[in-house]
C-alpha cells in the first residue's frame, strides 16, 4: 500500500529556506544535513492558538512553511520533512508516539505525536523535526540501548515490550519523551488527531502560546510569557515578556518567524500576559 502520493514540490525554495547547497542523492549524510530543518523551521503553534486551520497537504505546507516564513507543530514539520525526503529517493514511513515528556514514563497517553522512519543504507532511521523543545538534531539509529550523540543531547532508544522508549540525556539524567511503535500511520490518521489538537478547547496548542528553535550550542523555548535560552551545559536564562513589542521582536528574530496578518495576534497576547500576570 502506498501511504504518500509525493505531490509535485520545489525542492529549491525547500532547501534555500533551510539554507542547503549539499548533495542530494539519498544517502545517510544527506538526511544528516536535511534534518537542519530543526534549526531553521521553527516549532510554533500560532495557527491552533489564533483558530485558524492547519492542514496537512503539500501546497498548504509550502505556503506556510516554505515561502510564508512561518513554523508549526509536529503534524506539519514532520509531513513537509516526509514529501522532501520521498522527493530526494528515501523510503520513509510515518509513525505514531504517546508523548510522555512531563509524564510518568508508563503514562498512556493518546497517540498524538508525528514522527518518521527512515530507511537509508540498509538501517531504519528515526527521525523527527517537530517535538518542539527537545526535538533531535539529527537521525537516530533504530538500534536499542545505543547512546547517539547529537549536535545538541544524546539520545537512546529503549525496548519497551513492541514498543520504543525514546530518552533524551539532560543533565545527566535520562528523561522520556515518548513511547512509539513501527506500525505506520497514514495521512487520515494524522488528520484526526490533528483535528483534535488544533480545535479541542483544552488543547495546549489552543490555549497558550508555545514556539522552540534548537540553534548552534543552545535551545529557544517560549510558553506564553516565559521566554528561555537553555545551553548545552546546562545553564538556563529566563526572562518574561510582557509587551506586544517584545513578542513580536522575539517571535520574528529569536525564532526567525515571518508573522501572520492577524491583527488578532496583540488581542490574544495581552489576553495570555494578563492571565500569568
Amino acid at each position: 500500500m502506498t501511504a504518500v502520493t509525493t505531490p509535485s514540490i520545489d525542492l529549491g525554495a525547500y532547501l534555500r529556506r533551510i539554507g542547503y547547497t549539499g548533495d542530494e542523492a539519498p544517502t545517510l549524510d544527506v538526511l544528516r544535513a536535511i534534518q537542519r530543518q530543526a534549526q531553521a523551521i521553527a516549532f510554533e503553534n500560532l495557527d491552533p492558538l489564533l483558530r485558524r486551520p492547519v492542514r496537512l497537504d503539500w501546497a498548504s505546507l509550502e505556503q506556510k512553511l516554505v515561502l510564508g516564513g512561518r513554523g508549526g507543530y509536529c503534524f506539519e514539520l514532520n509531513w513537509l520533512l516526509r514529501y522532501v525526503l520521498e522527493a530526494l529517493g528515501f523510503h520513509v514511513r510515518g509513525l505514531a508516539a504517546r508523548i510522555l515528556w512531563g509524564a510518568p514514563q508508563d503514562a498512556i497517553t493518546p497517540r498524538g505525536h508525528m514522527l518518521l522512519c527512515v530507511d537509508v543504507e540498509e538501517n531504519p532511521y528515526i527521525v523527527d523535526a517537530g517535538f518542539g523543545v527537545l526535538t533531535p538534531t539529527g537521525p537516530l539509529r533504530l538500534e536499542p540501548h545505543l547512546v547517539q550523540r547529537t549536535s545538541h543531547e544524546p539520545f537512546r532508544l529503549i525496548p519497551v515490550g513492541d514498543d520504543y522508549l525514546l530518552q533524551a540525556q539532560i543533565r545527566r539524567e535520562w528523561r522520556a519523551l515518548y513511547r512509539f511503535g513501527l506500525e505506520e500511520s497514514y495521512l487520515p490518521d494524522y488528520e484526526v488527531t490533528n483535528w483534535y489538537l488544533s480545535n479541542n478547547p483544552a488543547s495546549h496548542f489552543v490555549t497558550g502560546l508555545i514556539a522552540a528553535r534548537p540553534a548552534e550550542g543552545r535551545r529557544y523555548t517560549l510558553r506564553n510569557p516565559d521566554f528561555g535560552v537553555h545551553f548545552l551545559n546546562g545553564r538556563t536564562e529566563r526572562r518574561m515578556l510582557r509587551t506586544v513589542v517584545e513578542l513580536r521582536e522575539t517571535l520574528e528574530g529569536t525564532f526567525g518567524l515571518t508573522l501572520p496578518d492577524a491583527p488578532e495576534l496583540d488581542a490574544t497576547w495581552a489576553r495570555l500576559a494578563a492571565q500569568r500576570a
